[in-house]
This record gives C-alpha cells, sequence and structure tokens, in this order.
C-alpha cells in the first residue's frame, strides 16, 4: 500500500484539467441529418436570394395594387380572373390592368401584379370576375425574393453550433452536407483482472464493466466521440501496452481503476513513466484517488474503478474538457433551491458531491456508496458541501444542481 502523499483542491485540479489539451482544429464534411449538435468550422455564405423568388404570402388573388385603390364592402372593384396559380408553377401570363389571377400561399408571384388580396376579402361571381372588397398597398401580402436572406450573407459563423433552426437555414441554402469540427476521440477502458464484459457469466471474483459505458455516455452527451476498448489486466505490461494503443488516434484516453494505492494499483506508475502526472488525488468525496497526466501531449485521466466515483468525476472534470476540445460552451447548470429532508454529514476537509432526489419539493439524500451505482441512478442531483462543513442540517435550504 502506498498512501496519497498529498491530494490537491477541486479548484487546483479543475485549473490543471483546463489547461491541458486545445480545441479540436481537424474538420469534417457530414450531411445535415447527422449534422445537429455539431459544430460549424467554415463561415456559412448564402450563394443566392432565400426565397429566390417573390411569392404569394397568403392565399388570394394576384393583382395590381394600383387597380384596387378605394375598395371597400360597399364599393367594391371588380376584376377579371384569368388564371390559377399553385405552388411550384410559374405563370406564363402577366397580371395586366383589371386582372387577377388566383394564387396560393407560396406561388411566385406573376408579372405585373405587385399585391396580393386575401380571399376572405373577396367574392367570385358566377361570370369569373371577382369583387375585391379592400384596398391593398404594392407587396402587400408578399413576401418578396431575398426577404429571409440575401446572397453573399453571412449565414453561420464558424464556432456557432448547429440545431433545428440552424439546419433549416443551412438547407434553405440548398446545401447538403456542411463542414463541422471533428468530434473529440475519447479512448476509454477500465482496468482490473476481475472486470468483464456484460452479456458473459460471472465467475467467482468477477465484476462487470459500468464505468465503460457511464463514461461513454458522458462523452457523448457533451460532443465528443467515445472509442471503447476492452479492459486492461493489472500488470504494467498490459497497461502500457494499453496506453499506446488508447494514444494512437485518439484526443484524451480515460483508465478507470487502478488509480488508488493499492499495490495493483498501478496506472499511475505507467503514466509516470510515460508522461507528466499533474496531479494524483483530489480532495473530494467521491472521487479522491482520481489522477490526471499529459502524455504524448495528450491528457490522460485515471478515474477511481468505484462506478459513482468514476461517474461523479466523469462530470465535473472529464466533461468540461471535452466540450472545450468540441469548440462546445460550458454547458448551463439546471438548479433548484428546496430544503434538505435529513441531515447530512459531510467527510472531513473533502468537498463532497451528495447525490440527492427531489420529492415533494424536498432533497431526500439518495448516496449509499462510492462503489454503488444506484448513488446515481437513483438520484435526480447532486448538493455540494465545501470542504469546511461538517454537516448540513435538516430543513437547510440546498442547491440541487439536477442531471
Amino acid at each position: 500500500m502506498r498512501p496519497f502523499g498529498q491530494t490537491i483542491s477541486l479548484d487546483r485540479a479543475r485549473a490543471l484539467v483546463d489547461r491541458s489539451g486545445a480545441p479540436i482544429l481537424r474538420v469534417e464534411d457530414v450531411p445535415l441529418e447527422r449534422a445537429d449538435g455539431r459544430v460549424i468550422a467554415r463561415d456559412v455564405v448564402a450563394p443566392a436570394d432565400v426565397p429566390p423568388f417573390s411569392r404569394a404570402a397568403m392565399d388570394g388573388y394576384a393583382v395590381r395594387a394600383a387597380d384596387t385603390g378605394g375598395a371597400s364592402r360597399t364599393d367594391p372593384r371588380r376584376l377579371r380572373q384569368t388564371g390559377t396559380l399553385y405552388t411550384g408553377q410559374v405563370s406564363t401570363a402577366a397580371v395586366h390592368a383589371g386582372e387577377c389571377i388566383e394564387i396560393a400561399t407560396g406561388a411566385p408571384m406573376p408579372d405585373g401584379a405587385d399585391a396580393v388580396v386575401m380571399v376572405e376579402e373577396t367574392d367570385r361571381d358566377s361570370d369569373g370576375s371577382v369583387r375585391v372588397f379592400v384596398e391593398v398597398q404594392p407587396s402587400q401580402n408578399v413576401g418578396r425574393r431575398g426577404a429571409d436572406i440575401q446572397a453573399g450573407q453571412t449565414v453561420l459563423r464558424s464556432g456557432e453550433m448547429l440545431n433545428s433552426s440552424r439546419l433549416g437555414a443551412v438547407a434553405a441554402l440548398g446545401m447538403a452536407r456542411v463542414e463541422v469540427f471533428e468530434r473529440p476521440r475519447v479512448a476509454i477502458l477500465s482496468t482490473g483482472n476481475e472486470v468483464i464484459e456484460p452479456g458473459r457469466p460471472l465467475q467467482p471474483g468477477q465484476i462487470y464493466d459500468i464505468n465503460r459505458f457511464t463514461l461513454s455516455a458522458v462523452v457523448a452527451d457533451n460532443g465528443g466521440a467515445p472509442v471503447s476498448f476492452p479492459p486492461a489486466q493489472d500488470t504494467l505490461e498490459s497497461l502500457a501496452g494499453a496506453l499506446e494503443q488508447c494514444l494512437t488516434n485518439n484526443d484524451v484516453v480515460v483508465f478507470s481503476g487502478g488509480s488508488s494505492v493499492g499495490e495493483r494499483d498501478l496506472i499511475i506508475d505507467v503514466l509516470s513513466a510515460k508522461g507528466d502526472v499533474l496531479f494524483h488525488g483530489i480532495s473530494i468525496k467521491p472521487g479522491k484517488p482520481t489522477g490526471f497526466a499529459i502524455v504524448n501531449g495528450k491528457p490522460v485521466f485515471a478515474m477511481p474503478g468505484y462506478p459513482a466515483s468514476c461517474l461523479t468525476n466523469a462530470h465535473i472534470l472529464l466533461a468540461p474538457l471535452v466540450r472545450r476540445l468540441a469548440h462546445l460552451p460550458a454547458k448551463d447548470a439546471r438548479t433548484v433551491t428546496i430544503p434538505l429532508a435529513q441531515k447530512i454529514v459531510s467527510a472531513a476537509n473533502r468537498h463532497q458531491f451528495y447525490t440527492v432526489r427531489v420529492v415533494d419539493g424536498s432533497a431526500v439524500p439518495a448516496f449509499k456508496a462510492s462503489g454503488d451505482i444506484t448513488s446515481m441512478s437513483k438520484a435526480d442531483g447532486y448538493i455540494e458541501i465545501p470542504a469546511e462543513v461538517e454537516a448540513v442540517e435538516r430543513g437547510s435550504l440546498v442547491t440541487v444542481t439536477l442531471f
């Protein structure tokens, strides 16, 4: 056993992680249907006007506005209908004085017409003439060409994240693909002779790999591309070989397990031999035995094997780094302030993340143990208890950060 020499504060750990790794500059071209949530790598400039033609904004009649002057219910203007125009059609005939063309919303305006009278403000006679009961002005009820986007306009700028509306703007330009920054590739693997893949029968002393799946979900939720590897054995040779494999073609490496101080907790030895260990041990609970190193210029996390510890530190340390590498802004925390349902005694001199459930407007403690995944899966969020606070009394107002 090799006890921790000295742990660092959470703020210090965050600062060291934040200074590590640069945003990914690699670019890829993806189809729009796979671009949601991706970050634009090049300014998107409109090659043409949107809409590409002036169009009717209402169902009604395309007219010359001058022909409707003074029209009212008691003194309508009578126009001769010369045709009908639907969306996707272009009129071959112009609208002349005293004429109109029936037009559908979105259909191109015919030559000669400069306004649309809504159908509700008209009546058609049996002889085919149309009575107009309202005076319209030029451009009324008409969506002009380029009203939404003009040719040469910068529609999206590099660094903006694509969402449903921004994808719609790109599609409006006729673009089927878009250039985006590649997602940071995060290699993930668990360590330990006892860890096996789910789907296989457990032998005595074995446990299923939990952390590979929780870590992968955190990475994907924060703009990264998780790359899973099979568990590594608790030997220097196996861990060193796994590290070399994970560093190839990936931007970040995350080990879980083997980061504590036991005889077989060897990952820090491997990282020390291969690179620069920035810290090993944080004054937090859960998650104290967490290490962080730079190897071949790439960030490498040594997360605890206990599922609750591993997942907690994935949220507070790994997720912000992945978002920064992915050109994404920091995630906005969703919080509620509610009373605590029962007293919590905190770990001495350690910043504690304590999971809770929100029940009937109160925060009910949900944390069981660092090794219990249900400490997280049964929780709605967590409260933070500073290192200098020994206990939080029942009824105290606490801020719950929701998952």
